[in-house]
């Protein structure tokens, strides 16, 4: 059996700091909202942009055109998304408040600790990376900093993470009932990530997975030396989920798994595992598990050749389509986890021992690998290596929930 808990009393990389008081948004002046940092999204044309400095405008943009890239698509939605980003920055300034704006490239420790609210604008990848930052593990002080989001362009990016679609052209409203306090505050849990033994011996190095940004990402401020066979508390939480596999998708992923308090540790061969909270299960997780209509259709033959005709030629396979991926979604609140095995090899010893399901709820799962080349990666974005030895607990903690609002009347 692994006595887990009494390894993880000697957690290492951050000290223990009180959660401060949630901030109340009012008139009081020891309560007003003072510092907004807003994190926009990096868009593809500022991209471009960075990779190639040397060059100038026009030449860029004869590079961008002659590689078959839509230039004007790119400058269209680039000043989409300032626009917005300048709505929301002008908003909030007019009623007082001090205003910063970072991006995927310049968010900074600094810079999120001198904030009363983040404020993403741009997707919910932008929202994953703002509430990854606003960790009070990666600040390193216990503060819970809400975070409330704009979606720039509501028409191509669904946003849910974001505040309602009316408000991407409604922003002075927005701002005027974040100050006055006309929104309920939410509480979205996330996934607490801690290496065992040898894998938190070193300090571990992510790398950001983004599209536009693949870079190693800098936080020595945040890790002190974990002493062997001690465990890391990593500082990212996970907002969506965490996706433990071989970074090549070809390749099988051969993890060890124990579910909860179960002393059985099961050996799984899969296309690697994914761990979820509430609020990512209308997203990676859905996508995994669900049934397409002709999936039920088809077992719906299946049951009629059995059963023969009967009250099954009633039922409609597109709304119980439709039932079955709504069942696959649970309240952003909730303290459980749900683990998807992506593709789990079940044939032959797969998996050894038998019993252990390809989906299923739990509160703390431990992870240990046995692969080649892989990752653990936090919310599709921020991965660390994860290869043959590597451990690790998943749990969630109440004390790690993501503030932010509710304004979805």
């Amino acid at each position: 059996m692994f006595h887990l808990k009494l390894l993880f009393r000697n957690a290492t990389g951050f000290k223990h700091v009180p959660l401060l008081a949630v901030r109340q948004f009012g008139s009081h002046s020891k309560e007003k909202l003072q510092r907004v940092l807003i994190v926009s999204k990096l868009t593809r044309l500022e991209f471009e942009k960075i990779r190639e400095q040397q060059l100038s405008d026009e030449c860029l943009e004869r590079k961008i055109r002659d590689r078959g890239t839509d230039y004007d698509a790119l400058k269209y939605y680039h000043h989409l998304h300032k626009d917005v980003e300048d709505k929301v920055v002008r908003s909030f300034q007019e009623q007082g408040i001090e205003v910063q704006v970072v991006n995927r490239i310049t968010i900074g420790k600094d810079a999120l600790q001198w904030a009363d609210l983040i404020v993403p604008i741009g997707g919910d990848g932008t929202f994953l990376l703002a509430a990854g930052r606003a960790s009070p593990f990666f600040l390193a002080n216990g503060k819970r900093t809400p975070v409330v989001g704009f979606n720039s362009d509501p028409r191509r990016s669904e946003g849910r993470l974001m505040l309602p679609k009316q408000y991407s052209s409604q922003v002075d409203e927005a701002v005027r009932r974040i100050i006055t306090n006309e929104f309920r505050w939410m509480h979205r849990s996330r996934i607490r990530t801690t290496l065992i033994g040898a894998a938190a011996t070193a300090r571990p190095s992510p790398m950001d997975l983004h599209e536009y940004h693949s870079q190693p990402i800098e936080h020595k401020e945040v890790m002190s030396p974990a002493r062997n066979g001690q465990s890391r508390i990593l500082p990212y939480l996970a907002l969506n989920e965490v996706f433990i596999g071989e970074m090549l998708s070809a390749r099988v992923s051969h993890l060890h798994l124990r579910i909860d308090n179960s002393e059985t540790v099961t050996k799984t061969k899969s296309s690697g595992l994914c761990v979820s909270t509430g609020t990512g299960s209308t997203s990676w997780l859905t996508s995994m598990n669900r049934l397409s209509t002709n999936n039920v259709q088809d077992l719906l033959d299946i049951v009629r050749k059995r059963t023969g005709a009967g009250v099954l030629d009633t039922i409609d396979a597109s709304s119980v389509s439709d039932e079955y991926n709504d069942n696959l979604v649970f309240p952003p609140h909730d303290p459980r986890l749900c683990y998807s095995i992506r593709e789990q090899i079940c044939v032959g010893v797969w998996p050894n021992p038998k019993g252990l399901e390809s989906r299923g709820f739990a509160k703390e799962i431990y992870v240990k690998s046995r692969c080649i080349d892989a990752s653990l990666v936090i919310d599709g974005s921020i991965a660390y290596n994860f290869n043959d030895g590597a451990r690790a607990l998943l749990e969630v903690y109440p004390e790690d929930s993501l503030l932010t609002i509710d304004m979805d009347d």
